[in-house]
């Protein structure tokens, strides 16, 4: 029996993957700040530690095997890199050291696609390609890839996995997170939708993903966990087929986001927090996609259709109300 020390259990793929856990009957030490936050299931197995990522947790790493760090700074709103350094880098590295102390067999690293350069229908990005304009400044995007670079460049004896998840979505989305998508479109008669589209994955395929590589040998290397591309109309259309609704779609011109990013700078030079920025009101206006073929083959991964995943989100959402 193998113990997991894991971070992120309260966010929409830490619950996905404790539940996953629980089910191959693991042993749990799991990291969180407030335990009211966590929505998952509860079982003996899981340990929920009331502590943050620079608490003192070493004797919880001498008792696990394997650490998967999933949490991280995800916000769009922030104005200063270093807000999101102290999370998605600095932390990181103290947990990487402290695991390699402390004699961790396997080091699991949730990353994100916005680190590896996107493609086109075509032609999709894929774990070669270098961070492209304008995610190369995205502070969340550079902070986390500060860290995967850290982790592949510091020797060690530790198997280390990067993972480079598109945009997941599912159930358990408490926060939420990335569930604010179909919240945008759950019992609207308008949804207004950007020019763009984008990688969307089920957040139960990134949480088998890891444990795939509980027992892979192919460590050392980055594995996007991309599902499929589709356009925000795409999108916004499946969620209509899921929720049978009568909504309108009405597309959102460019021009205009350009101006929300605009009016973005302008709050955010005065440190007002809002994700309206350029680089945000960009990305929303490109068409980002990925290729996740490299785990399917080395990861031994099949991906689920995203009509399932937003099933998924729309009835818990639906459930909560």
């Amino acid at each position: 029996m193998k113990t997991i020390f894991l971070t992120g259990v309260n966010g929409l793929l830490g619950t996905n993957f404790v539940h996953l856990l629980l089910e191959k009957d693991f042993i749990i030490y799991a990291l969180i700040r407030d335990k009211k936050k966590y929505k998952g299931r509860k079982n003996s197995k899981l340990k929920l530690i009331t502590m943050d990522l620079f608490g003192d947790y070493e004797n919880y790493l001498r008792k696990s095997d394997i650490v998967v760090h999933i949490a991280a700074d995800t916000s769009t709103d922030k104005t200063d890199y270093e807000d999101y350094e102290k999370i998605n880098f600095k932390a990181t590295k103290r947990l990487f050291d402290f695991s390699t102390k402390n004699d961790i067999k396997r080091f699991i690293y949730i990353s994100t696609a916005n680190t590896i350069g996107y493609g086109s229908r075509i032609h999709p990005g894929k774990e070669t390609d270098e961070i492209k304009e304008p995610f190369n400044q995205l502070f969340y995007a550079r902070s986390k890839a500060k860290a995967e670079k850290y982790l592949q460049q510091t020797a060690s004896d530790i198997k280390v996995f990067i993972l480079n998840p598109t945009f997941m979505i599912g159930a358990y989305d408490s926060k939420p997170s990335s569930g604010k998508i179909i919240l945008m479109a759950l019992n609207k008669p308008i949804v207004f939708y950007p020019p763009g589209g984008k990688n969307f994955v089920h957040v139960k395929d990134v949480a088998q993903a890891i444990l795939n590589c509980f027992s892979s040998a192919n460590s050392g290397e980055r594995y996007l966990i991309a599902g499929e591309n589709l356009s925000y109309l795409q999108f916004f259309k499946k969620v209509k087929e899921q929720t049978q609704s009568r909504q309108r779609l009405i597309p959102l011109p460019g021009f205009a986001l350009f101006l929300f990013g605009i009016v973005g700078e302008g709050l955010r030079n005065f440190k007002l927090r809002t994700s309206l920025s350029k680089v945000n009101m960009k990305i929303l206006r490109l068409e980002n996609f990925y290729s996740g073929k490299k785990a399917e083959k080395y990861l031994s991964l099949s991906y689920t259709p995203i009509d399932q995943a937003i099933k998924d989100a729309v009835f818990y959402f639906q459930s909560i109300e």
